[in-house]
């Protein structure tokens, strides 16, 4: 069985073990994300968990994080990287403590469904602010990163009312393969 079928098995599995319909793959407008096949260390996040991205998105979120120090911003790393076998635990919990798997859904990408997956998207914070809220949204970090993040290759994925059903999300942004060459 090669990689890519052993991939997709795993996240059939997956999907079963939560209790997601079997149509959520013909039905998702999420784009299936399939794991990268090389990482690198990153800083520490904002937890002091080790972080992972890919060489490229590593070097892009180095050079906006740097960029946005020098101009008195602070961004820190909430989290990166994360497998399907991750996700499946962080939805796992969420249905334990007693949400549906559509709640949990409207909030989390399936496994396989998540950008994380990819070693590109991050979840951004800033000092003075919760991680991961939408408040958020209201800080000059995010002011910042929405008149600069381009530059640098990311874009927010999930802004409001957007086409994939995810809950807005101003934390999150994904480099999308643009190199920056500051």
């Amino acid at each position: 069985m090669n990689e890519i079928d052993t991939f997709n098995k795993r996240v059939v599995a997956l999907h079963h073990a939560l209790g997601i319909a079997p149509d959520y793959i013909e039905n998702s407008k999420l784009a299936f994300c399939r794991e990268p096949r090389e990482l690198v260390d990153t800083e520490l996040d904002f937890y002091q968990r080790p972080q992972k991205l890919t060489p490229e998105a590593f070097h892009a979120w180095t050079m906006m994080k740097n960029t946005a120090d020098a101009s008195g911003i602070v961004l820190l790393l909430i989290s990166a990287f994360r497998d399907i076998e991750y996700q499946y635990h962080l939805i796992a919990r969420k249905v334990q403590e007693g949400r549906s798997i559509e709640e949990v859904l409207a909030v989390n990408a399936a496994p396989g469904y998540s950008e994380h997956h990819t070693g590109r998207a991050l979840d951004i914070g800033t000092i003075g602010c919760d991680p991961l809220v939408e408040e958020f949204e209201n800080t000059t970090a995010f002011q910042w990163l929405t008149s600069n993040a381009a530059t640098f290759g990311f874009t927010m994925t999930y802004p409001r009312k957007n086409t994939y059903g995810i809950d807005y999300e101003p934390w999150h942004w994904c480099f999308t393969g643009v190199k920056p060459s500051l």
